[in-house]
């Protein structure tokens, strides 16, 4: 049996399908690759604009207890590792060492780092002995007096990972934690994340400029954030092959939608002129 439909029909039929192909293509981008992550979930949410608590203690790396927001004077870049890392915590601390070399502010007059470990059994021997190592990759700039390096216990730890959005979760003797730097005004408020282990001198100068007149910036690398997703099994950033993939089902539809409204409009204003 043979059904007959004129082109308005094929059209008009064409038309509903793209419509609903378009609409799962949004149900699954809502599903896949967007939305609030569970709170308790591995990662870091932001939070621009908020102060960290003014009772957090830590121990430098020469064994003087600090109070953390006292401490701080001028815009500080804050590294969260923990110092036996076998996994992202080096190239973090690479990529910190690179930028200091290459940005074009003087550390320890301009801004500060602190590197931070979150390992409440780590003590400040090892921070030191950690500090040495790193300080040989900087080149011209005060890395003895810019470039703390912290130990602390669990509450004061923990303290802090809450202020500034920075979860993480113990596996047996490792951690696994995202890779970030954080960025803190004179006044200790938080005003920019850098994500990721590579930093742009550019964005760094950015970021120290900003916090110095206490204004927070826009998210760094949230291209590469979305992009990539961090691996706890192979310890490194992968490529979100779902999130790429919904978003490129979005586009493909978006397209072929528009496309089909453009030649039913056009063909609707034809057959109008031949009427006429």
């Amino acid at each position: 049996m043979t059904f007959l439909y004129s082109k308005k029909q094929v059209i008009k039929m064409l038309s509903e399908k793209v419509g609903m192909f378009l609409f799962l293509a949004l149900i699954s981008i809502s599903v896949f690759a967007s939305g609030e992550k569970p709170v308790d979930e591995l990662g870091i949410y932001e939070h621009l604009d908020e102060y960290i608590p003014s009772d957090i203690t830590l121990t430098d790396e020469n064994y003087n207890e600090i109070n953390l927001k006292g401490s701080i004077d001028k815009p500080t870049v804050i590294a969260l590792v923990y110092y036996e890392c076998p996994g992202i915590c080096s190239p973090l601390l690479e990529g910190v060492a690179d930028v200091i070399t290459k940005a074009k502010i003087d550390l320890g007059s301009d801004y500060n780092v602190y590197t931070v470990s979150f390992d409440p059994t780590e003590k400040p021997k090892l921070a030191k002995d950690k500090k040495r190592n790193y300080a040989k990759l900087v080149k011209g700039q005060d890395v003895q007096n810019g470039w703390t390096w912290f130990t602390g216990d669990s509450a004061n730890i923990s303290k802090l990972l809450n202020a500034l959005g920075y979860k993480v979760k113990k596996e047996g003797a490792e951690f696994i934690h995202p890779a970030a730097l954080i960025v803190l005004s004179p006044d200790g408020k938080i005003t920019r994340y850098l994500h990721g282990t590579y930093f742009l001198p550019f964005d760094l100068k950015m970021a120290v400029v900003e916090a110095s007149e206490g204004r927070s910036g826009p998210t760094i690398n949230k291209v590469l954030q979305y992009c990539f997703s961090y691996d706890p099994e192979g310890k490194k950033y992968v490529f979100n092959i779902t999130k790429i993939s919904g978003t490129l089902i979005l586009f493909v539809a978006l397209s072929m939608f528009i496309g089909l409204m453009v030649k039913r409009k056009n063909k609707n204003t034809h057959s109008i002129k031949e009427n006429q």
